[in-house]
């Protein structure tokens, strides 16, 4: 079984919905780069499957990306600090629109995650954007408890990103 069907298999046929995302933004020439999990599984030692996929776009590209998704398939609701995007595997699709992550896309790199080519966050991005989600008081607690599992894995992977953790994130996680 390779990543992609281990991925497919895992999301219910969710790594054809990611190709679909990363085709569509690629043929318009927006800048755009995977967060979250998929980022993580890139600088990580073991990917772990994930069906949320956490998208940024470029300021200004947005509504096109959008609108270019939902030609494509997928089906959009929007939120305060995001857009969910839907299909029809297990894969949630989340374009977030938080100022934080606004530069990300200019920093991207070109990885191969489960199989699929795509643009994920910098190493250094990809940990920000995980320290800044553990802070979110909003965040479910199972959520939040990922975000620290990730940052370990972050580190654990790359020892020198233990000088960029803050003091509370090295505390709660024991550094």
């Amino acid at each position: 079984m390779t990543q992609r069907d281990f991925y497919d298999w895992q999301t219910a046929g969710g790594g054809g919905e990611v190709v679909l995302l990363v085709e569509v933004l690629e043929a318009r020439g927006i800048p755009w780069c995977m967060i979250g999990g998929l980022a993580v599984n890139h600088w990580a030692e073991e990917p772990m499957a994930t069906a949320d996929v956490d998208v940024v776009v470029a300021t200004g590209r947005v509504d096109e990306a959008v609108q270019a998704l939902e030609e494509a398939g997928f089906k959009a609701s929007r939120f305060e600090w995001s857009i969910n995007l839907k299909g029809r595997s297990a894969v949630s699709v989340q374009i977030s629109t938080e100022p934080f992550y606004r530069e990300f896309p200019a920093r991207a790199v070109p990885a191969q995650v489960h199989g699929i080519a795509m643009r994920v966050a910098s190493l250094a991005d990809t940990l920000a954007g995980k320290i800044q989600a553990w802070r979110d008081p909003q965040r479910r607690p199972s959520k939040r408890q990922k975000d620290l599992a990730d940052i370990l894995r972050l580190t654990e992977a790359h020892p020198e990103l233990r000088e960029a953790i803050p003091a509370d994130v090295c505390e709660k996680l024991g550094l």
